[in-house]
């Protein structure tokens, strides 16, 4: 499983979109990127090697009875589409790496992101907004 994880680091566009035929037996998609092409074939390469989801969490995601992450651990990562842009903020054992900068709150980073104050929690998708 390592070798073929990689293997889909130097791949290119073309090769990858072929080996997304091979593991989901459809085109991929024109417009995704090479990166979007990546992860989804090392998720299926992990999930043939590892095992899917639980018949429990299948019949949970369909049921809609997920429930949402609300607690963060160390090395968990944050992301949030602001605008077109991507951002993305791991979680410290003491505060948030973003940028290559120690932030002490996901309040001050939303804020650094959007130009207002924002609860961070609620930007980054860990809380309801209780408005």
């Amino acid at each position: 499983m390592q070798a073929l994880l990689e293997e889909l680091k130097i791949l290119n566009r073309e090769q990858l979109a072929k080996r997304w035929q091979e593991c989901f037996s459809v085109p991929a998609p024109n417009l995704s990127r090479s990166t979007l092409l990546r992860q989804a074939i090392a998720w299926h390469i992990q999930t043939q090697a590892l095992g899917g989801l639980s018949l429990v969490e299948k019949r949970q995601i369909q049921s809609g009875r997920v429930k949402p992450v609300t607690q963060t651990t160390a090395g968990s990562r944050l992301i949030r589409v602001w605008q077109g842009k991507t951002y993305l903020v791991t979680v410290l054992d003491q505060g948030y790496l973003y940028e290559n900068q120690t932030w002490k709150s996901l309040s001050s980073i939303a804020k650094h992101i959007t130009g207002t104050p924002w609860s961070g929690p609620v930007f980054f998708g860990l809380k309801k907004s209780s408005k």
